[in-house]
Formats: structure tokens, sequence, C-alpha cells
């Protein structure tokens, strides 16, 4: 069985904010994404609303070079937002603002998009990241897509960047999800016999004038329209760099050994959606703090174990790639907690040292701009 080639891209969505009142830019001046653009060409792009900026590495085979593209296109952002007087903040809900005051961003793919999507269409002032891996092999990407999804809630656990929503604590640490949700054809991906089927099902709502294409599938995890990838979509924004490249590291290496297994003739064990829904949702609600369901064991387990669990399943695959330092780093994450985790910190902080909630949930934008370009 020849091997997928487990290319790399990472896609991620930023917000502008202005520097003096902390709040999303709602209508940035047109001069800015035209300077990006100069500088960046095709790996800077609008996204869905006008406070939102989308940039994209190139095609990498390895994470040293993906975190070297990142790291450039983060900087470069928060140095042309800069000269308007903005900031990117790389999280995926902005802490106090209001979405009423969202604008769509003026392209007609967007326009339609808002006429389709009304009210929910109005609240998705959200950001996420999607990485994107080469598996070229179409029915290998469909028989990945049906094993990995079990590791869905594990990723989104370690990305999480949204416990603030219109300036009060929603008590979830990633509240995007909630919001998301709201979309038709999200959540966890439907499991395919073939690739032949997942074509069929595709068919069927394009026929219908459901959709136009796949590109309107907007699952947790999904085979890319536009490359030959299996499209990681459920994890927040992470603030810090090396999250994400941690993040988009345990993704890939899970993909391998996901393949070794099968060309042993072994696979993951298949659950129920039901059982991946419940971690689902104790991801998106307590982020690493209170573990995940383990249903070959019947229990509860902390996410320490879990994160080793995985690890030591991916040794081989991490050293395959070259990246065994960035698999490891994974363990940070859980040393000093995700963005979410962050950002409650550093509001209660504000609290404690007299400030009122309105400047509490700006010292907590203040961090987000800080730790946006932290390392880059």
């Amino acid at each position: 069985m020849n091997e997928p080639a487990f290319t790399l891209g990472i896609e991620e969505e930023y917000f502008l904010v202005d520097r003096q009142t902390r709040d999303i830019a709602v209508s940035p001046p047109p001069e800015l994404m035209a300077e990006c653009k100069a500088a960046l060409a095709d790996q800077v792009s609008p996204e869905f609303l006008k406070a939102q900026i989308e940039v994209g590495t190139k095609v990498r085979s390895t994470l040293s070079d993906a975190r070297a593209d990142l790291a450039q296109l983060r900087r470069t952002v928060a140095e042309v937002a800069g000269r308007f007087g903005l900031a990117p903040i790389a999280s995926a809900t902005h802490p106090f603002t209001d979405w009423g005051r969202s604008q769509h961003t003026d392209a007609e793919r967007y326009t339609l998009l808002a006429r389709d999507l009304q009210m929910v269409g109005r609240r998705l002032v959200i950001c996420g990241m999607h990485v994107h891996v080469g598996i070229e092999d179409e029915e290998l990407r469909i028989d990945l897509m049906n094993q990995i999804t079990y590791f869905l809630p594990h990723l989104l656990a370690l990305s999480t960047s949204s416990p603030f929503w219109r300036g009060d604590d929603t008590g979830l640490k990633s509240f995007r999800l909630s919001v998301f949700n709201g979309l038709p054809r999200t959540g966890l991906p439907e499991v395919f016999e073939s690739w032949g089927e997942y074509q069929r099902q595709v068919r069927g709502l394009v026929n219908t004038g459901v959709i136009d294409d796949a590109t309107r599938l907007w699952w947790d995890l999904r085979p890319s329209a536009r490359f030959p990838t299996l499209e990681l979509r459920i994890t927040d924004i992470c603030t810090r760099l090396d999250d994400t490249i941690a993040i988009a590291t345990l993704y890939r290496c899970l993909l391998r050994m996901l393949w070794r297994l099968r060309r042993s003739n072994q696979r993951w064990r298949l659950y129920a959606r039901m059982l991946i829904s419940e971690n689902r949702w104790r991801a998106q609600r307590y982020g690493l703090e209170e573990g995940l369901a383990d249903f070959g064991k019947g229990t509860i387990v902390p996410f320490s174990d879990l994160l080793e669990e995985m690890i030591e399943l991916c040794a081989e695959d991490a050293a395959h790639f070259g990246c065994t330092a960035e698999l490891l780093s994974a363990r940070t994450i859980l040393a000093r907690g995700t963005s979410a985790d962050r950002q409650r910190s550093v509001f209660q902080a504000a609290l404690a040292g007299g400030a009122d909630k309105d400047d509490a949930l700006k010292a907590v934008v203040d961090h987000l701009i800080a730790e946006t370009v932290m390392g880059v």
C-alpha cells in the first residue's frame, strides 16, 4: 500500500479590532486588504465578515515550514493592520462585541450566504482554524475520516479560545461551536461506506438545489471539495501560534497512525455518533478540565492520560515526519491551559485589581493582541 503524501496546509481566521476601543473593526478600510494582498498574494483573503481576515499556508511537507509560513502571515497582517490603528486577534469569539453590529463582506458569495442563513448567519461572529492533510486516494480519505472522527473532541479540547460572548462568560470553553451549530450541515460527519456513497449523497443535495457543491458541507471534518485533503474544522482558532502547530501535528500524526493500522489490516473501532457527540460536548463545555469518556473502558479519563495515550500511539509517526518536539509540545497546552483558560484568568485578575467589567474585558482583548503575535 503506497503511503499518502500527508502534506499539510493550515488556514486561520482572525478578527480585526480597533486598538482604541478594542471592539471589532466593523468596516475596516479597503486599503488594509489591498496592502495585505500586495504583501501576501493569494495567502490572504476576506472572510464572511468585514471584521475578519483569513490566511493560509502554502502546501507544506514539514511542520517547521508550516510554522514559518504562519509566523510570516500573522506578522504581516499585524504590521499592515497596525498602520490603520487596528490589530488582529486569534480568538474564536470576541470577548464583548455585539454581533448585531457586524457587516458581511461585499461579495456575491457572502451576500447569497447571508440571505440564505438569515439570523444564524448574522450571529457568525466567530473564527476557527482548518488543517488540511493530503490523502490522494479517495477511498482511503473516506475510511480515515470515519475513524479519526473519534479524536475530534480531543483536538477541540486542546484548541478552545471562546469563553466569552457579548461581554459575558458563557461557562463554556468553546462557545464558538454553539454558534456554529445553528447552521445547517454542521456537526460530526456521517459515516460512509465508500467514496462513491459520499458522492451520491452530495449529488442528492446538489441535484435538489439545496447546495451548490460540497463546500457547503460545514462538518467538523470533511473531504475538502477543493483539494485532495481531509480537512479538520472543529477546532477554535488558537491564540498562540505554537498551539496551532501542536494541534496540526497531532492531527497529522493520528491520520498516519490510522493508515498504519489499515496497512496491517487493522482499524480503529467505529463508535456510535451519539457517543462521540457526548465527548464533543464535554470538550466544548470543559475543555481540558473534566476529561473525556473512554467508551472501551467505560469511564471518564483525565485529559492528561488521554494526551499521553495519543502521544504514545503517534510516536512512530512523529519520528517519521521529524516533528517529535512539536507533538510533545501538546503537553505545554495542558500545562498552561488553552486560550480560553488564559482569557478567563486575565479577566478575573483585572477584576481583582479593581477594574470594572468593561475594562476587564478590554484587558482580555489587549492580552489577545499580544499573544496573537507572540513568537512570530
